[in-house]
């Protein structure tokens, strides 16, 4: 796919708008779902997405070929949610809309009730846990590729992440949720 995103970026540096909307149409769901994840209100997330497009478009010319697209879209994205969140409140609730799939009522309602705490708790990390957590348990992106995203060193990314479960695990052990947790 990578090879493919090359094209299609440049077609676009080359003048071909159609090939920018193909880009967009392909990773639009994704960053909003990651920007969500971090800003936790739709309103905000379609704002910062429709900001990190405008800018990808603009900055096109500045994409080195030789990587990968959707590191480089990630990246663009994660500094402008986090350009965002610095300049609002860090430590807001992520919004209630973000549910568990469908279980039975009894699972729901638990499952329900402990999401809201992961929420909250996620939500009441510093920026550089919460950008690591949503990258790798949100997006599932390898450690290499979060690294990418974020212009950091892998170290970085691994030491970052296993700070924030640290973090998580003492604040969901403390409200008496995931006393089985794995590291």
């Amino acid at each position: 796919m990578s090879e493919d995103d090359n094209d299609y970026v440049l077609r676009c540096i080359r003048g071909d708008r159609e090939a920018f909307g193909t880009l967009v149409d392909r990773y639009q769901r994704p960053v909003f779902n990651a920007v969500l994840r971090m800003v936790r209100s739709n309103e905000d997330a379609s704002d910062v997405t429709q900001q990190i497009f405008l800018k990808a478009y603009t900055n096109l010319n500045r994409f080195d070929t030789k990587r990968k697209f959707f590191s480089w879209l990630y990246r663009l994205a994660m500094n402008e949610t986090i350009n965002f969140l610095r300049s609002r409140r860090e430590h807001e609730e992520l919004s209630e809309s973000l549910q568990a799939p469908d279980r039975s009522a009894e699972e729901r309602l638990e499952a329900d009730e402990t999401a809201a705490i992961v929420r909250q708790e996620v939500g009441n990390l510093n920026v550089d846990h919460r950008a690591v957590i949503v990258l790798r348990h949100f997006l599932q992106l390898s450690y290499h590729e979060a690294a990418e995203v974020l212009d950091v060193p892998e170290k970085t990314v691994k030491s970052r992440l296993f700070s924030a479960r640290e973090t998580l695990r003492g604040s969901l052990l403390a409200r008496g949720v995931g006393r089985g947790m794995n590291r």
